[in-house]
């Protein structure tokens, strides 16, 4: 008999103006449309041309004119200030309708650009939904990040105005952005005419005169605008990949398909009804705060969370039941670097005893590869179903998962189970072809990709076809290598760029790290692999312990290199192994696998824009000396 999930996925691929036509249904039209794919431009195809609708009504007004207005639409809470706030749908509502009026007085209108640099605080969403509100296309860059980044950025969108906070708060300390700012436009070659600056009071900034407009005084004075009627093909946002240099690619996502994307995937994803509290566990910066923080849990008229902090040291490792206590969410999603933190610091996980975890249901993973034995760990020590699923800024939502709303499927630890309805998810080799159940090779996606996908970069649309259609023609390149079992389960492994070649045998570093998380005594680790004159490339591995361990690491060591010779052979000549504090990682949580290579071999690198903590880099240069790289750092 065949599943819903099955049923699902086929009608997805086999009737794809029926389905998501009647997908759309869930969202409020101003002008419905007639036609789900336009297919006349191969492959840049475009989903719901003859729709019109304006997102920001969808995520506010509509709910509010249905008698939500006094209900929680956003939750703000900060370990960083010890404040928590709640805003209505009502509240909400007013609130971006202001501010899309002053944005207007400052000339923003239809088609413009602005760029966002913005912490965790609710002024952040508020200037995204007020954007698209007026029909303007926002770019969200990571607040903190470095000028010359910001500044290409800022050459590539041309943004008539920027928005930004006085500040951002990390444990200990606070990083001013107006320095940023001032850089990053002194940088670059186009001069935005405004810059509009949220003042908080951890850190004022000094206002550019001419230039730089206070937030709240424009709030203030400005009068509320209704929101601007757009074609579902218009650019609602434009988001940057992050760890780009040259030429930054801009990832464009156009306002119909999106909403329609995110509105099915939140009932048959996610599981999350109207009304429930929601929580994603991210930055508005990264594609998940952007999807799982705003626009999803607002289309659907939830409850979201958006919280300032860490999931541990702040104040401790039992912030995220907290959190998820508190305000009764009954679903989270974060990245799975965030439990290995917590699992490192609580093993035994005693600080969930301390809260009320009833109405909490099930925990989403993603961001990077979930091993299995953080996976299996969060089971045990939550008793509810966690997903791990995979997705990329350019998909915008999940292409595979165990659609918990759908039919949830039987769980197999290292597979984010299989593709969602509307993704063709297939594994080929170097010359395109598909290869067999159970073999590594590129993971790719048939075209058209379904709604909510990038239709193109921003104004690069040659860009587009190199980076992403080129090699592969009439697929989407992932750059994710991994396999599809015989159950048609799909197996994440590495990046392409981490598969190493040992001697003429291509491996996964990801499958490597699946083996040593499985010690005992190892919190997180990374496998890169490193040069050498014999074999090519040799793997070598970094461990970082869980808190309280007194085993030698020598101990440590030889018992993870006798774990990968039994699990996965000689073949992986896997010999060397070093422990290190932590691992150097983007504030999103991805580990800096290519720059820890770079380092090993005594390579040029460069800092990434997106590290997290600089100081870690040095960490790393100094443990890999211990065991013969890195001389040069």
């Amino acid at each position: 008999m065949t599943g819903r999930h099955a049923e699902a996925h086929r009608r997805s691929l086999e009737d794809k103006d029926g389905f998501w036509l009647e997908a759309a249904k869930a969202v409020s039209w101003t002008t419905p449309p007639t036609k789900a794919l336009d297919a006349s431009r191969p492959p840049f195809y475009r989903w719901f041309p003859d729709g019109r609708l304006n997102v920001a009504f969808n995520c506010l007004d509509r709910h509010f004119e249905a008698g939500r207005g006094d209900q929680d639409a956003l939750v703000y809470d900060s370990p960083m200030t010890g404040k928590v706030e709640r805003f209505t749908y009502r509240q909400l509502t007013r609130r971006v309708a202001k501010v899309a009026g002053g944005l207007r007085s400052l000339g923003v209108e239809k088609g413009d650009r602005v760029l966002i640099y913005m912490p965790m605080i609710p002024e952040a969403v508020i200037a995204m939904l007020a954007c698209a509100r007026l029909g303007a296309i926002h770019g969200v860059v990571f607040g903190g990040f470095a000028a010359p980044e910001l500044a290409t950025r800022i050459d590539d969108a041309k943004p008539k105005a920027i928005v930004f906070g006085s500040c951002g708060l990390e444990p200990g300390r606070i990083v001013a952005y107006k320095p940023l700012v001032d850089q990053a436009i002194e940088l670059a070659k186009h001069k935005p005419k405004h810059c509009v600056v949220f003042q908080r009071k951890e850190q004022r900034a000094e206002p550019v005169a001419g230039r730089d407009v206070d937030f709240a005084d424009l709030e203030a004075k400005s009068a509320p605008v209704d929101p601007v009627d757009m074609a579902s093909t218009d650019p609602l946002y434009i988001l940057y990949t992050s760890g780009t240099t040259g030429i930054p690619k801009g990832v464009v996502r156009d306002g119909g398909g999106y909403a329609t994307a995110l509105l099915w995937s939140m009932k048959y994803v996610y599981d999350i009804k109207p009304g429930e509290v929601w929580w994603t566990a991210s930055d508005v910066g990264w594609v998940v705060g952007h999807s799982y923080i705003v626009y999803a849990p607002l289309l659907l008229g939830a409850t979201t969370v958006l919280y300032e902090g860490k999931p541990v040291g702040t104040p401790d490792a039992g912030a995220f039941w907290r959190v998820i206590s508190e305000h009764k969410a009954v679903a989270m999603f974060t990245a799975p670097t965030a439990f290995r933190a917590i699992k490192r610091d609580d093993p035994d996980g005693l600080f969930m005893k301390k809260y009320d975890l009833s109405r909490f249901r099930t925990l989403f993973l993603a961001g990077e590869r979930c091993d299995p034995n953080t996976l299996l760990w969060a089971e045990e020590k939550l008793k509810v179903p966690v997903v791990d699923h995979w997705w990329q800024t350019e998909t915008g939502w999940p292409i595979t998962a165990n659609c918990q709303g759908l039919e949830p499927m039987k769980v197999k630890p290292g597979s984010s189970t299989k593709a969602v309805p509307g993704w063709d998810v297939q594994s080929l080799d170097g010359e395109g072809r598909q290869v067999k159940a159970g073999e590594v090779g590129v993971l790719a996606i048939k075209l058209p990709l379904p709604p909510g996908s990038l239709p193109t970069l921003w104004n690069n649309d040659a860009g587009f076809l190199k980076s992403y259609l080129q090699e592969f023609p009439g697929y989407y390149k992932t750059g994710d290598a991994g396999y599809l079992d015989e159950d048609g389960y799909v197996f994440v492994m590495t990046r392409t760029d981490d598969i190493i070649n040992v001697a003429g045998h291509r491996l996964s570093t990801g499958g490597m790290e699946e083996v040593l998380s499985n010690h005992p005594d190892v919190a997180e680790c990374a496998v890169i692999g490193v040069a050498d004159e014999l074999k090519g490339q040799l793997p070598l591995g970094l461990l970082v312990l869980k808190a309280g361990v007194s085993k030698p690491s020598e101990t440590i060591v030889k018992e993870v290199v006798q774990m990968v010779r039994d699990s996965i052979g000689p073949v992986a000549a896997f010999k060397t192994a070093v422990v290190v504090k932590r691992l150097p990682k983007t504030r999103s949580g991805k580990i800096l696998r290519g720059t820890m290579q770079k380092i090993a071999d005594d390579q040029s690198w460069k800092m990434p824009a997106t590290i997290d903590d600089p100081v870690v880099l040095q960490e790393i240069a100094e443990g890999l000396k211990t065991v013969g790289y890195a001389k040069g750092a």
